[in-house]
């Protein structure tokens, strides 16, 4: 085998390698605890045996009362996701201000992620202020806990929990999940602390 041919196979095997020890670990327990990545959450039972279990989490001086609200207007086509809108909303800035006509969320409703409204995730679960879950049965589980912090603050933790299946969209879905949710969820967390606080973010924070 030639010095190129050799290069080719060991440069990518490090690179995975370097992923899979560094980047993989920080990326799925982001602003996590140990405490917090250890413990059950409402949701863990939908999904056994994930290839995907990202538990993530940020501090909010707010009480969880004034967070949730952000969290049940989520969506293409509603709120948005605070995110990078332009990937992830269509290119439409996501809400500045609770929106009331958003705020009645049940179980069996989707959390729409298609530029029609209709696709997305299912609500299967929610007990306001403090827990929500939504699921694609035995696919994916994606929990919100808000705990109640003293001075009026709340830890606003999340879980992602996924299963890839044999089929394109669940490859295709997982391949995406694996590479972008860390920037996307990170941003959602920092900006929904934001939103929930009412005050500009401050650069350099991050949990």
């Amino acid at each position: 085998m030639s010095v190129r041919n050799l290069g080719r196979l060991v440069i990518p095997l490090v690179v995975i390698g370097v992923y899979v020890r560094f980047v993989r670990p920080w990326q799925l327990t982001w602003g996590a605890t140990s405490e917090e990545v250890a413990r059950p959450l409402p949701g863990d039972d939908l999904v056994l045996k994930p290839m995907f279990d990202a538990t993530r989490a940020i501090t909010i001086n707010a009480p969880p009362d004034r967070v949730w609200p952000w969290l049940v207007q989520v969506g293409v086509t509603r709120a948005g996701w605070y995110s990078y809108d332009l990937l992830d909303n269509l290119g439409r800035p996501s809400a500045r201000h609770i929106i009331p006509e958003l705020q009645h969320l049940a179980p069996g409703d989707v959390v729409p992620m298609s530029p029609d409204g209709k696709q997305g995730i299912e609500v299967h679960s929610l007990q306001a202020p403090t827990s929500m879950v939504w699921s694609s049965p035995g696919e994916t589980s994606w929990t919100w806990q808000l705990d109640p912090l003293p001075h009026s603050s709340t830890r606003l933790i999340t879980r992602l929990r996924s299963r890839m299946r044999p089929t394109p969209r669940s490859i295709a879905f997982y391949a995406v999940v694996e590479i972008a949710d860390i920037w996307m969820i990170r941003k959602m967390l920092l900006t929904i602390r934001e939103r929930a606080q009412g005050l500009p973010d401050v650069a350099g924070q991050t949990t």
